[in-house]
């Protein structure tokens, strides 16, 4: 058993097995891929990388598998069982691009379909076949929520692991007070529990963590508000994601191959390849303004949807806004963040008098209120920008018509 120093979680302990895992070519890339994309542009300190949030997630799902197996929750779930899942939180990230999810919001395939060549092939799938000859089908289900397994829940779903040691991570690696986490309390109330709509064991939180849950989802609000979706990192953002849209479309980088880069590796391969003023501007950090910004709460519902999804028509609205404002092709981009399940709740709990109730977004009355408000907050980080290279005025009506 190897010991990994963290700043985070102190001493992660690594088996055998998965350090020979972190020693594979794959693995080793994350150390060189950022955690939270271009928002070192704005919080120095953010320069964390993939590497150690994985390493972090696997710690995570040790303690809890420890703390279920000492209430008896894992009673006739096999070692082997425990093991996928602990190595299912190593290798979630596994096959991630560069620069967080940007290259995602431009229509490149998800990164967990990514990962599956990479988990059922190659070193990582020896590796895990050396477990059990399905051992990467079921790491790949798990990481995908696709698998019928009881700790399904430790991996992907509401009070999955990957959050819990996302947030907190990002928070001090940031240096900012937003991902305060009760992780103990939120660890120690974890249970499994007949699904009331299945009757399938699955993670369930006991009724008294729910104030823990509370501040894990306004942790997860007040990140997106003051972090991940900041006005600067999303300038940044969009113009990476047009400028390797545009590499693509020139030929000068293959979709195919683009998480196969690390982070300098890709802006080294474009500065060769596609030199470009939005290059220059990210690697010098001459990012785009904001010309006009409107958060979703005081937006039409559905009002503008198609500038997180349709990427043909993005471009083509830009240029056309760009040409009406005496400005150049590629100086002025739209960016309204793709709608998350940032504040969703889906997941069994179990009350007090040891009945088990599904809380969903409509909450559980009495209990937990955040629900209720989810939309509202979501609706209020979330914001409709216009990001230009020169100083230009926009006007909110002039815009609006354009973008209906």
């Amino acid at each position: 058993m190897d010991i990994i120093r963290d700043p985070l979680w102190n001493n992660i302990r690594v088996d055998a097995r998965a350090l020979r895992l972190v020693d594979t070519e794959a693995f080793q890339r994350l150390r060189y891929v950022r955690q939270l994309g271009w928002a070192w542009l704005v919080y120095p300190g953010a320069t964390h990388a993939r590497f150690e949030h994985a390493l972090g997630a696997y710690h995570l799902a040790g303690v809890a598998l420890r703390r279920l197996d000492e209430e008896g929750a894992l009673e006739g779930i096999s070692a082997e069982e425990r093991t996928v899942v602990r190595l299912a939180a190593l290798l979630h990230d596994v096959g991630h691009y560069p620069f967080s999810h940007a290259l995602e919001e431009i229509g490149a395939p998800h990164h967990e379909e990514v990962a599956r060549p990479l988990l059922t092939g190659g070193a990582i799938g020896t590796i895990l076949r050396d477990l059990a000859p399905d051992a990467p089908e079921r790491v790949f289900a798990l990481i995908r929520g696709a698998s019928g397994s009881p700790l399904q829940g430790l991996i992907s779903g509401s009070l999955d692991l990957d959050k819990i040691e996302y947030l907190k991570r990002d928070a001090l690696m940031c240096g900012v007070p937003y991902g305060e986490i009760d992780v103990d309390r939120l660890i120690n109330a974890l249970t499994i529990a007949p699904d009331p709509s299945t009757g399938r064991g699955s993670i369930a939180v006991r009724e008294k963590g729910l104030s823990a849950l509370e501040s894990l989802l306004f942790a997860k609000y007040q990140m997106y508000r003051n972090v991940y979706w900041h006005h600067a990192v999303r300038s940044a953002t969009a113009m990476y994601k047009r400028l390797v849209e545009d590499a693509i479309a020139a030929g000068a980088l293959d979709v195919r191959l683009l998480a196969s880069f690390t982070d300098d590796a890709l802006l080294s391969t474009l500065e060769r390849r596609y030199p470009s003023p939005l290059l220059s501007g990210l690697r010098y950090r001459r990012l785009y303004k904001r010309a006009f910004e409107v958060p979703a709460a005081e937006l039409p519902d559905e009002f503008g949807e198609w500038v997180a999804t349709d990427r043909t028509r993005v471009r083509a609205t830009e240029h056309a806004l760009a040409d009406e404002l005496g400005l150049e092709p590629n100086e002025l981009l739209l960016d309204y963040p793709e709608k998350t399940q940032m504040l969703s709740l889906d997941m069994p709990v179990v009350r007090r008098d040891g009945s088990v109730e599904r809380l969903t977004a409509s909450g559980i009355a009495g209990v937990i209120n955040l629900p209720s408000m989810a939309d509202q907050l979501y609706r209020s980080a979330r914001w409709l920008r216009v990001f230009v290279a020169r100083p230009v005025t926009i006007g909110r009506g002039w815009l609006e018509k354009r973008l209906c």
